[in-house]
C-alpha cells in the first residue's frame, strides 16, 4: 500500500480520531468494580447520584452557642442579649430536646444543632455572667455559622458525571455517600515498541550512527501518567518478519500498540504494510496534518488500536499528547469543558503551514500572571521537552499568534 494511494491523504487530528472511534466504542462499555481506596485516577463508567443528603443534620461551623437568631437581634457589647444556657452538645451526639425561646446550648465545631436553633454565636461574642446566664455581644442572622441539611448534597442529585476522573476530592465525596465499591473503566493496556536499525538499548554504548532508545521511555512514562497499564517491549530492527512476530504478540496482549521510530519512508511503509495485513480494518490514516508529527500512521486491527509515531522524541511525545491520551482519559467521547490556563506570549508564533501545530513553551512567572515563552529547537531534541512546561496549540486555520497576545496552554503532566 503506497502512501500515494487515495486513502492515505494526510488527515487532521480530528479526522483521525473520528475514523478510529467507531471501532473502539466497545472499550467504553467495559466496567470493572474496584475498592474506593484503589480508585484514584480511575474513570467512572456511570453517573453517581447522592445516596443521602449531606449533611443529614444541621451542623455548626464554629465553637459557640446554638441560638434562635431572633433572640439576638439588637445585641451589642454595651447591651448584650441575655440567654439561658441549657448545657452542651458533644461531638457525635444528638441534642435531646428542642431549643426554647430565650435559651441557647453550647456546641463544638461540627456539632449538631437542636431543633429550633437557626444560628450559632461564635464563642468570642459570648460573655458568661455566671451559672446558666450568658450575654451575646453581637447579633447573628438566621443561617449564620452553620451548614444546613442538604446544603452540600441533596439526596438523588447527580454528584459525579459519567467519565469523571477520580481525584482525592471525588474519593472523599464517594466516601461521604457510603460508596465503597466504584465502577470504573478498566485501565487501557498499552504496549510500546521502538523500531529502527540505528536504535540501541540504553545500557549499550552507542557507536557512531547509533542512538540510545529515548522514545521507549518517554512513551512509557506518558502512558503511565495517562492511567494506562503500560509495557515496553524493547527494540526491533527494520525487518518485516521480526516486526510481524512482535506486533502479533503485542496486539494479543494490549488494547493500544505504539510503534515509534521508522523515520525513513521505507521503515514507515513496512509498519503500514503490517498494520494492513494483521487484521481488519487495518490502516486508517497515513500522515497527519500536524507539526511536529506529520509521519504518524494509525489503524485498528481486530478492535485493537495501533499507531506508528515519529522517531523524533519531541514529535512522538506531542503526538501521544494530541492523539493517544484522549483515548486513555475518555475525552474522545466526553470532551472536558474545563478552560485551559492562559498567559501572555513573548514572541510571535508563525504557522500557516496548512497543519495544526503544538509549540513547546516555558512558563515564566510575571506577578500573578504567566509569560509564555516558545522554546526554539528541532523536534529531534529531547532537551526541548525537558525544558517545556506546556504546549500551545495553533489551530489549522490560524496564520500565527502575535507577541503580547493572550494564549491558552496545556500543562505537561
Amino acid at each position: 500500500m503506497g502512501s500515494s494511494s487515495e486513502l492515505f491523504k494526510v488527515k487532521t487530528l480530528a479526522e483521525a480520531i473520528e475514523i478510529i472511534k467507531p471501532y473502539v466504542l466497545a472499550y467504553y462499555q467495559r466496567v470493572e468494580t474496584i475498592p474506593l481506596a484503589d480508585s484514584l485516577g480511575r474513570i467512572l463508567t456511570q453517573a453517581v447520584p447522592a445516596t443521602c443528603a449531606l449533611p443529614h443534620f444541621r451542623k455548626s461551623t464554629m465553637d459557640g452557642m446554638a441560638v434562635r437568631a431572633a433572640d439576638t437581634f439588637g445585641a451589642s457589647e454595651s447591651m448584650p442579649a441575655l440567654l439561658q444556657c441549657h448545657g452542651e452538645v458533644r461531638m457525635g451526639e444528638a441534642p435531646k430536646e428542642p431549643l426554647g425561646q430565650g435559651t441557647g446550648i453550647l456546641m463544638p465545631t461540627g456539632g449538631m444543632l437542636p431543633e429550633g436553633a437557626d444560628a450559632v454565636v461564635m464563642i468570642e461574642h459570648l460573655e458568661h455572667f455566671g451559672e446558666q446566664l450568658y450575654g451575646v455581644t453581637k447579633a447573628v442572622a438566621p443561617g449564620e455559622n452553620l451548614i444546613d441539611i442538604g446544603e452540600d448534597l441533596i439526596e438523588g442529585e447527580v454528584i459525579l458525571q459519567k467519565f469523571t476522573r477520580i481525584r482525592a476530592q471525588e474519593m472523599g465525596l464517594l466516601a461521604s455517600q457510603g460508596i465503597l465499591q466504584v465502577p470504573v473503566l478498566p485501565r487501557f493496556r498499552v504496549g510500546i515498541l521502538s523500531t529502527g536499525d540505528e536504535i540501541i538499548s540504553p545500557e549499550q554504548e552507542p557507536k557512531p550512527g547509533q542512538s540510545r532508545d529515548i522514545n521507549g521511555y518517554t512513551l512509557l512514562g506518558q502512558a503511565l501518567a495517562g492511567g494506562a497499564e503500560a509495557r515496553y517491549y524493547g527494540i526491533v530492527h527494520d525487518d518485516l518478519e521480526a516486526l510481524r512476530s512482535v506486533l502479533t504478540q503485542m496486539l494479543e496482549e494490549n488494547d493500544i500498540v505504539l510503534l515509534s521510530g521508522g523515520s525513513s519512508v521505507g521503515a514507515r511503509d513496512l509498519s503500514a504494510q503490517l498494520i494492513g495485513e494483521l487484521g481488519k480494518p487495518g490502516l486508517l490514516f497515513h500522515g497527519l496534518a500536524l507539526r511536529p508529527g506529520k509521519p504518524t500512521i494509525g489503524g485498528v486491527v481486530d478492535g485493537k488500536l495501533i499507531f506508528g509515531l515519529p522517531g523524533h522524541p519531541a514529535s512522538a511525545m506531542i503526538v501521544f499528547e494530541a492523539l493517544i491520551r484522549p483515548w486513555l482519559d475518555g475525552s474522545v467521547l466526553y470532551p472536558k469543558s474545563v478552560p485551559l490556563p492562559k498567559g501572555t506570549l513573548t514572541q510571535n508564533l508563525y504557522s500557516g503551514s496548512g497543519r495544526e501545530e503544538f509549540v513547546r513553551v516555558q512558563l515564566i512567572p510575571d506577578g500573578d500572571e504567566w509569560k509564555v515563552e516558545p522554546i526554539r529547537g528541532k523536534s529531534g531534541l529531547i532537551r526541548t521537552m525537558v525544558l517545556a512546561d506546556g504546549l500551545v496549540h495553533i489551530r489549522i486555520n490560524t496564520e500565527g499568534i502575535e507577541a503580547g497576545k493572550e494564549v491558552a496552554f496545556r500543562l505537561w503532566r
